[in-house]
């Protein structure tokens, strides 16, 4: 079975053949991990293969580098979550302890919930966690943001809308 390749397509693979090996040293040098890196690089190019129109690319390192730097601060954000999660898990009695399958959930969950929040801006999240996590009212969180309560109760809203929207499209 032969397959026809889109010019798209065979950009990529050129810029894999000419620039993969220094992207996998870049970020095995960033990382410090080979096996992570070549996991990166590669999830690199996948991101690049559902990208449009790499032609004419000028400075095909600085993009390779721009999007896997992306991928490099998610890795590390993950990596963070998953040391919090751990570590609070390893404060509860061992009878309570998680199977490894609901481990796995709940940092699928904990990822998720913290991209969701990663998507709003600093003054919405903060004004959402407040509320949500330390259950301040919207004159308190206003206080402590530096803004109206009307300010934050539309930080609210926009907060609760984005959630919404989320929801609905899992």
């Amino acid at each position: 079975m032969s397959a026809v390749l889109s010019q798209s397509d065979l950009a990529v693979a050129a810029l894999y053949r000419e620039h993969g090996g220094w992207l996998r040293s870049w970020l095995r040098h960033k990382l410090g991990c080979a096996e992570s890196a070549a996991d990166l690089a590669q999830d690199t190019f996948c991101r690049i293969l559902r990208r449009e129109n790499l032609e004419g690319l000028r400075e095909p390192r600085a993009y390779l580098t721009t999007v896997a730097h992306g991928l490099v601060v998610d890795h590390w954000r993950h990596l963070e979550i998953e040391r919090a999660y751990l570590e609070a898990l390893a404060w509860q009695p061992e009878a309570l302890a998680p199977s490894p399958e609901e481990r796995a959930l709940v940092l699928e969950a904990l990822l998720e919930i913290e991209a969701l929040l990663a998507a709003l801006p600093e003054k919405v999240r903060q004004a959402f966690l407040l509320a949500q996590l330390d259950g301040l009212g919207y004159r308190e969180i206003g206080e402590r943001l530096g803004v109206s309560e009307r300010m934050v109760k539309k930080y609210m809203a926009r907060a609760m809308l984005h959630c919404l929207l989320a929801g609905s499209d899992a």
